[in-house]
């Protein structure tokens, strides 16, 4: 039990620096990203600049006709250097926008793997059961302090898997089917046995406690991942 605790808490250390060392780098990245944009945009006043010189280099230019369009010329100057003055604000709130964007999906992409990585560890370790208790009078199975209420065939089904848990025996289907039917168990097919257990595990309702703990051992057969000696059958 220390080793899981020791191992969950090295989980999360390594999780969190994860996470720190992501945000940091996509920070470092779109600031550097920003800087270089902001630094290649082109300068706001530069228009201006340009029209005023025009206006310095040619000052025989005095027909009504020539001014008016050095006027134009100046007010697309101060147009031109607005908007692009509004696109900075734009392309800084865009920036802000993806950078929160990217922080979220690296946070939810580590705890969907941590979670994974923790449901692993869980189904290879199997569920914890202090005590499993069978009441067929009841049709009731209690499971640590969660009690169950069953079908007769279910409660067959879950009494057969104990008994054999019991005996530190696998069943396959056709011999689960072959227990409760009381027939030859070359006489029964391996589905049959199958759509027991798939009945018991929804009778069991939870689908992680159901899988963990009716647990398929691959070409042997179904088995309860239990220790035997906290099996009590009534």
């Amino acid at each position: 039990m220390q080793q899981g605790i020791s191992s969950a808490t090295d989980t999360r250390k390594t999780t969190q620096r994860v996470i720190v060392f992501g945000i940091a780098a996509i920070v470092a990245i779109l600031g550097l990203a920003a800087v270089l944009l902001f630094l290649n945009l082109p300068d706001a006043n530069a228009f201006n600049a340009r029209v005023e010189r025009i206006f310095t280099e040619n000052d025989a230019l005095t027909g009504t006709g020539e001014v008016r369009l050095l006027e134009v010329l100046a007010q697309s100057g101060t147009a031109f250097s607005d908007v692009l003055t509004s696109y900075r604000v734009i392309i800084f709130v865009l920036l802000i926008f993806a950078t929160a964007l990217l922080i979220a999906s690296l946070v939810f992409l580590v705890t969907i793997i941590m979670l994974n990585r923790r449901i692993g560890e869980i189904a290879r370790a199997g569920i914890q059961v202090a005590s499993l208790q069978i009441d067929r009078a009841q049709n009731a199975v209690l499971l640590n302090d969660m009690e169950f209420k069953l079908t007769p065939a279910a409660l067959e089904t879950l009494s057969v898997l104990a008994e054999a848990r019991m005996d530190n025996e696998v069943l396959s289907g056709a011999e689960i089917e072959a227990t409760i039917s009381g027939r030859n168990a070359a006489d029964c097919d391996e589905a049959a046995g199958a759509t027991r257990i798939k009945r018991l595990r929804d009778a069991l309702g939870n689908q992680m406690v159901s899988e963990l703990l009716v647990r398929n051992i691959a070409r042997r057969g179904y088995v309860l991942a239990i220790d035997k000696d906290v099996i009590r059958i009534a």
